[in-house]
């Protein structure tokens, strides 16, 4: 589980296909990849991926074809600068919001504005999706734990404060572009429990 809160960038080193076509294989270079574990859960742009190889300055992932269908890192490239989170520990302070790293669906960036030092963000998706939109409530963007400032069916906006903009990937976003989303967890853990218990008018049984 993690936070929300990126802790530091990294750069993709190495991107190939796996023998069997399916999966793919990834090599990060990381500041923090010396103090990893193999088998670590570490959060990429938002998606939990298992640590299988590291030196002192990388570590490497395998991807699976699921993975790569329902986030955007099947189109990292060599070169390209991610956001990365360690899971969190007991002591962990969480800041953000619990994000699993389990991402639900692609968005596309419609807008991206200025007002004075912090950024507006307005991202669409995929419509059966809204009623985990909380107003005020929050969801991850690419990993980024962030607040609903706005919402309508289909489409959320953010607004990013100028420290996130700068330490995350968050400033590169530009309209058309592809982001990760995992919807707030606590969400859809209340309306899977509640679901046997509703009516066909949408009311709640006792």
């Amino acid at each position: 589980m993690f936070t929300g809160l990126v802790e530091a960038l990294g750069t993709i080193v190495e991107s190939r296909q796996e023998a069997d076509k399916v999966g793919k294989w990834i090599e990060v270079e990381a500041s923090f990849a010396n103090q990893l574990s193999l088998g670590e859960s570490v959060s990429i742009n938002g998606t939990c991926v298992t640590v299988v190889e590291r030196t002192d300055t990388r570590f490497a992932a395998q991807l699976t074809s699921t993975t790569l269908d329902l986030t955007t890192l099947d189109a990292l490239t060599i070169g390209q600068r991610v956001n990365l989170e360690r899971s969190v520990t007991p002591t962990t302070r969480l800041g953000g919001h619990w994000v699993l790293g389990h991402v639900d669906t692609r968005g596309m960036v419609l807008m991206v504005s200025q007002e004075g030092e912090s950024h507006h963000v307005t991202v669409e998706f995929p419509a059966e999706y809204g009623r985990w939109v909380m107003p005020q409530g929050s969801l991850a963007l690419d990993g980024i734990s962030l607040t609903v400032v706005q919402r309508e069916s289909s489409r959320v906006t953010v607004t990013i404060i100028p420290h996130t903009w700068t330490h995350t990937i968050a400033h590169q976003w530009q309209p058309g572009q592809s982001v990760n989303i995992e919807f707030d967890a606590l969400g859809k853990y209340v309306e899977q429990l509640l679901g046997p218990y509703q009516t066909e008018q949408g009311g709640i049984t006792s």
